[in-house]
């Protein structure tokens, strides 16, 4: 999630609705600027007995944070806290119970983008064993009640944390016992940015089921794959799904400002404070009638803040955020971003991929999304077959997207070698989440602790 921080520069008034169109304009790149951002969690935990570490305990959050300023981070304060650092790989901040995310840099290319989450783990590793902290990689807590684990102190989290069970009955396990892989995308106009967001929301369902790893919950399968991705289902339904306009006759940037002007508030940020503004409506703040500041306007600092606040499947802000993904292995984050920029970064790749969804319905879509949690890639496609079925046509039109890339290293070697995890997966038939319940059911003895040897970082 965002991390506020503070500017020199005072933000704009929001004078016109038209302004919240353009912001959306500005984000706009010819073909060679654009970038690949990757952000990706992983759950802390104590070495010792596993339990989850506050942010103020002795080799705690706070503690890990400090630790890694010798690495050249800088610490981002909220009042007195430190709860973020900055630095040239991005910045790394906290998920409300202590999950760690690094929100990577910008990049030209995949190889960059794994060279960097590469240097980030390392890093963590070193200041872990140090402290005695390790860091897993799963899509959520394969142990842990809510009532397990601390929460850290960033003011928009108390804000949501006190929201979340008036809207939805899991909010509170998506904020407190989830993490995720993310991938962030440039667009070149509005006609191009449309493009992208339908095919990537409908393929979101495919990327879900082959990063599926999250089978457990309070120590036991949970009956579902990505338990991570049932969860958003019953959140918000305000600010989560599918976004059906999405693939309606017209749609661009003032469609998805209106959506997002419909989405409730959860905060207004002034003077280093959250304001709480739960449930109230961005539209009665640009008529200056938000209840908790009324008189006052809002400004493009706060429209941006708004939009971090709405989470469907696929997300704009000036990029397009891939949001359909658990959290996983090393390799798994790597091949999060060959996926989608092999998709969406070539010309021909995206238009082969839009044509193999670009029948189905909005029903059709919305089924499918419903079974993936459960299912992944068994789960039932428009026209017959499964997901399965199209998972190796749609990673060879990755593949070709990569390959006309050509974006080579060192060696070499093209950005397709990044997509070989996914073929693996295809190729065994079991996505991650069965393994780990291969492993339960088997060599584990059913005890989820041995998950802390065999998937850490």
């Amino acid at each position: 999630m965002t991390t506020k921080t503070a500017s020199a520069t005072p933000s704009p008034a929001i004078e016109s609705v038209e302004q919240l169109y353009a912001s959306f304009a500005r984000g706009e790149k010819p073909k060679e600027r654009w970038r690949i951002g990757t952000e990706h969690e992983k759950f802390v935990y104590s070495t010792a007995d596993h339990h989850a570490p506050s942010y103020d305990e002795p080799g705690g959050i706070r503690a890990l944070l400090g630790e890694l300023e010798q690495f050249g981070w800088k610490p981002v304060f909220e009042g007195d806290k430190v709860i973020a650092l900055s630095g040239d790989d991005g910045s790394v901040s906290l998920e409300p119970a202590g999950q760690f995310e690094l929100s990577g840099a910008p990049l030209e290319n995949l190889h960059q983008t794994c060279a960097e989450t590469g240097r980030h783990l390392k890093q963590v590793k070193a200041v872990g064993e140090k402290l005695g902290i390790g860091f897993l990689g799963l899509g959520m807590w394969p142990d842990k009640t809510r009532a397990d684990l601390p929460r850290m102190p960033k003011g928009r989290y108390g804000i949501m944390l006190d929201h979340m069970p008036r809207v939805g009955s899991l909010g509170l396990d998506m904020m407190l016992r989830t993490c995720t892989i993310q991938v962030n995308l440039d667009y070149a106009s509005e006609a191009d940015m449309a493009k992208k967001f339908r095919t990537s929301l409908a393929l979101q369902p495919l990327a879900t089921a082959l990063f599926a790893n999250s089978p457990f919950t309070e120590g036991k399968p949970n009956g579902m794959l990505s338990y991570r991705s049932h969860i958003w289902s019953d959140t918000d339904p305000h600010r989560t799904g599918m976004l059906p306009f999405v693939f309606e006759e017209g749609f661009g940037y003032e469609r998805y400002a209106e959506y997002a002007l419909d989405v409730p508030m959860y905060f207004v940020y002034r003077e280093g404070r959250y304001i709480d503004a739960a449930g109230l409506s961005f539209r009665d703040f640009l008529k200056g009638e938000l209840s908790v500041l009324p008189g006052e306007t809002p400004t493009m600092d706060d429209w941006n803040d708004h939009l971090s606040t709405a989470f469907p499947e696929v997300r704009l802000k000036t990029f397009l955020e891939m949001r359909g993904a658990d959290g996983g292995p090393w390799d798994s984050i790597c091949a999060l971003p060959a996926l989608w920029v092999g998709l969406l970064y070539d010309d021909g790749a995206l238009d082969a991929a839009w044509d193999v969804v670009k029948h189905w319905t909005m029903e059709e879509r919305e089924a499918l999304r419903t079974a993936v949690p459960r299912l992944a890639l068994d789960a039932p496609i428009p026209g017959g077959g499964t997901l399965r079925d199209i998972a190796g046509e749609v990673l060879d039109i990755a593949n070709a997207g990569l390959t006309a890339r050509a974006r080579l290293n060192g060696a070499g070697d093209s950005e397709a070698g990044f997509l070989d995890p996914l073929r693996a997966i295809v190729r065994s038939g079991k996505v991650p989440a069965q393994v780990l319940l291969d492993r339960y059911h088997g060599a584990w003895g059913q005890d989820v602790s041995r998950v802390y040897g065999e998937y850490s970082f």
